[in-house]
């Protein structure tokens, strides 16, 4: 059978191709045209079209045309599940949704970028996708350093070589950029997120959010926020008479109830009585 799609393929064209070899149509042959002459050259092709707007094999409600294929054909390896959430992480630029996904962007951009002939291109992905689908079928729980002189050899370099590795890493500068947004942000950006922030500094979200403690007190973005808010709550405290609920709608909190839980978490008390000690305190001063 001939299968038809958009030229210059990068992540679906090259995956689904290698899903319908394997699993739908053996035999299959596939054509590559450009985007506006997917559906007529389908008609006088007797092809099926694939991965473009309104064809039965495409994008639908946040997933790839990979999904649409593995649910029309009932595709139920488990492996290729999980290349599927790889896949759609990879071709929606969601790459939260699996830490593989931005490897393969990179793979896949990288070979687009080489090859021009998009059928070589897609000679080549195929490798790329068996060696996936081995990884997803045997290979999850394998871990790189499986022999004991690898693993000798990175203790050793770990332990010797790098004794104070936390204390001496530079600062990277997304990480300098990134506690100057906050700090500008915090004040009137309420909802305040890593995605969001990501986009300004060019960081993947997925990287952001995976270092963000080694250069925030070992905090993760949200825990990191939230401290901030709460010292802010502490100086509106000190140096204001607004209510509790107008600190806490101030500092970003959803309600009151949710913000004198996460104060009493970081400071071991409610916040009404540490208020109270607070102007105690000042009163035993000035007496």
């Amino acid at each position: 059978m001939k299968w038809i799609t958009r030229e210059k393929p990068k992540i679906d064209r090259i995956a689904c191709p290698w899903l319908i070899k394997k699993y739908i149509d053996t035999e299959a042959e596939f054509i590559f045209v450009p985007f506006d002459e997917v559906i007529t050259q389908a008609t006088l092709l007797n092809a099926i079209p694939f991965d473009v707007p309104n064809v039965e094999l495409s994008h639908q409600l946040g997933l790839c045309t990979f999904d649409s294929l593995i649910e029309k054909y009932a595709i139920e390896d488990e492996a290729i599940h999980t290349m599927a959430t790889i896949v759609r992480g990879a071709d929606t630029d969601r790459h939260d949704l699996a830490p593989q996904s931005a490897g393969l962007w990179a793979i896949a951009a990288g070979m687009a970028h080489n090859i021009q002939d998009d059928h070589e291109l897609l000679k080549q992905g195929m490798i790329i996708y068996d060696g996936l689908y081995s990884w997803a079928k045997y290979l999850q729980s394998v871990k790189h350093f499986q022999n004991p002189f690898e693993n000798l050899l990175v203790n050793v370099f770990q332990k010797v070589f790098q004794p104070d590795a936390r204390n001496n890493r530079k600062t990277p500068t997304w990480a300098k950029e990134l506690k100057d947004i906050i700090q500008d942000q915090i004040d009137t950006n309420l909802t305040l997120s890593l995605k969001e922030i990501s986009k300004e500094l060019e960081v993947n979200p997925a990287y952001l959010s995976r270092e963000f403690s080694k250069y925030f007190e070992d905090l993760s973005f949200g825990e990191y926020i939230r401290k901030l808010r709460i010292e802010k709550a502490i100086d509106l405290m000190s140096t204001s008479n607004h209510s509790l609920t107008e600190i806490a709608y101030l500092t970003g909190f959803s309600d009151q109830s949710h913000f004198t839980r996460i104060f009493k978490k970081h400071t071991g008390e409610n916040p009404s009585i540490f208020r109270k000690n607070i102007s105690k305190s000042k009163f035993d001063t000035k007496s």
